[in-house]
C-alpha cells in the first residue's frame, strides 16, 4: 500500500469554497481518507478522538484559527505528533514565525496549485 493510500488528513476551513480547493488537490494527488471541519474548535474535538497523520487548516478562521489550533495540537499528547500544514492568502513574516514556534511543519500560501500542494504535503510526510 502505497502512502498516499494510507494517509490520513483533515482539511480544516471555515470557508466552503476554500476546503473544497484543498479536498479537490488532495484527491488529484491520489489522497483518499480525507476528513474535514468547519472550525478549529470543531477540528480540535474530531482529532482528540480520531488522530490523523496531516492536518492542512486555514490560518484565518473565526474563534480558533489555525495558529490556535496548532497549540491545541500540539498541547495535547494523543495529537502533538500530527503533521500541520498551515494555509494563508497572506503570507506574513509574523504569522509564518509563529507557526514555526508553535511547530508548524509547512506552509502553503492560497492561491496554490496541485503541485505546490504536492510539494508541501512530501516535505512534510514523505514521497507519495
Amino acid at each position: 500500500m502505497s502512502l498516499k493510500d494510507s494517509l490520513r488528513v483533515m482539511v480544516v476551513d471555515d470557508m466552503s469554497t476554500s476546503r473544497g480547493l484543498i479536498i479537490q488537490a488532495l484527491e488529484e494527488l491520489g489522497i483518499k481518507k480525507i476528513d474535514f471541519a468547519k472550525d478549529g474548535a470543531a477540528a480540535l474535538r474530531a482529532l482528540v478522538a480520531s488522530p490523523v497523520h496531516l492536518v492542512i487548516s486555514d490560518y484565518n478562521m473565526p474563534g480558533l484559527d489555525g495558529l490556535g489550533l496548532l497549540k491545541g495540537i500540539r498541547d495535547n499528547r494523543t495529537t502533538a505528533r500530527m503533521g500541520f500544514i498551515l494555509v494563508s492568502g497572506t503570507a506574513s513574516k509574523d504569522i509564518i514565525e509563529k507557526g514555526q514556534a508553535l511547530g508548524m511543519n509547512n506552509f502553503l500560501k492560497k492561491p496554490f496549485t496541485t503541485d505546490g500542494m504536492r510539494r508541501v504535503i512530501q516535505a512534510v510526510v514523505g514521497v507519495l
